[in-house]
């Protein structure tokens, strides 16, 4: 069993993932993204540590968000407003002297892309060639896949690869879709304000939205409050609108959304559907993908089954390949050239993440097996 955690803005998970891409055990708990490092870091150690058992050393799997220094374990947040009391802090170092099991060595790897191998390897994006992963929730994580390899430049892809480092309107992503700029647009709705660029970014709107999180505006906005609806079509056409181009000029045929928006699939779909197409890169009205039942909704296909080592096609899943994680000293493998080929529109899908949270922990596993 290969020991892993994923830590998330809201979240840590702590679990034992086989190579068979299984999940045997997990434990999560709630993480206060903005407390004292001393604080996130123990909640974490604590979680990892409620592990009913941990493989004496073992190499560990963590997928975290960015930005990260994922060679040295070194955290960078700074101005996207989580961990930002870990700036600077040798995240290894504290985690190689608090894990059960004295562990061998820590592997990090960024939280999108271990959740786009995750997909790729057993779960929604299995079978396809040239893949991009978008994950929503505190923030907006991302990854881009072509034959198994993740690929932080080449043909539409932003700086490093990272949908937080685009911008829209001059305005950072993030400011326009995530949940701090949902719960900052609603409040400002509420206030009278005409939307992006009238003061609705991060920090204001607050009188109106206070106690109300993105799931209850969902809630909402099922309910038909016009508000409610208006806020997420917004975010999530702005999303859309940005990707559509970047898909297509990388090839991609499929496009998976995960992270805790994706849970509000219904709402989130049609406007980034709409989006999409609008720039450029028309997904296929209700066409299966791989271990979808026949009638389903192509959002939430039927669990697939690979190995870590063996991905779609024969394919090898690439855990170390190039985002740099691993342990200090290793080089991670050349990124090969690209030769992206318009896929025709009738061969693209936009779906709903299989595997949720197992994604990102199978991914996070590949990297903590590899040592």
């Amino acid at each position: 069993m290969i020991p892993v955690l994923e830590i998330g803005g809201t979240h840590v998970t702590a679990a034992l993932v086989s190579p068979r891409t299984a999940v045997a055990t997990r434990v999560r708990r709630p993480l206060d993204a903005r407390a004292r490092a001393e604080d996130i870091l123990g909640a974490v150690l604590r979680c990892a540590r409620a592990l009913p058992t941990a493989p004496a050393g073992a190499r560990w799997g963590v997928a975290v968000p960015g930005p990260f220094d994922y060679a040295t374990g070194v955290a960078l947040f700074a101005d996207v407003g989580k961990f930002e009391s870990l700036y600077g802090v040798d995240v290894r170092a504290a985690l190689l002297d608090g894990l059960p099991g004295s562990p061998s060595g820590v592997a990090f790897r960024n939280d999108a892309h271990a959740f786009l191998a995750g997909e790729w390897a057993a779960g929604a994006a299995r079978g396809h060639t040239r893949a991009v992963g978008i994950t929503l929730g505190t923030g907006v994580g991302s990854a881009f896949l072509a034959d198994g390899t993740l690929h932080t430049t080449g043909p539409g892809l932003p700086p490093e690869g990272r949908m937080d480092l685009a911008r829209i309107d001059g305005r950072p992503l993030e400011e326009v879709v995530s949940r701090r700029a949902i719960l900052a647009r609603y409040g400002t709705a509420a206030d009278g304000g005409a939307g992006p660029g009238s003061g609705d970014g991060p920090g204001s709107g607050d009188r109106a939205g206070a106690g109300v999180d993105v799931r209850e505006i969902a809630e909402r906005a099922r309910a038909g409050e016009e508000r409610a609806r208006r806020v997420l079509d917004a975010a999530f056409g702005a999303l859309g609108a940005e990707l559509g181009p970047r898909l297509a000029a990388f090839g991609a045929t499929a496009l998976v959304v995960g992270g805790s928006m994706a849970e509000s699939w219904d709402l989130v779909a049609p406007p980034l559907t709409t989006a999409l197409t609008a720039g450029g890169w028309q997904p296929a009205a209700g066409a299966a993908v791989p271990g979808v039942r026949a009638g389903a909704d192509p959002g939430r296909p039927e669990p697939a089954r690979s190995s870590l080592s063996g991905g779609p096609a024969g394919g090898r899943l690439r855990p170390g390949e190039p985002d740099g994680a691993g342990e200090p000293g290793r080089t991670p493998a050349k990124t090969r050239p690209q030769s992206p080929a318009e896929p025709p529109p009738g061969s693209r899908r936009l779906v709903r993440a299989l595997l949720g949270e197992d994604a990102g922990l199978i991914g996070a596993a590949a990297v903590g097996g590899a040592g």
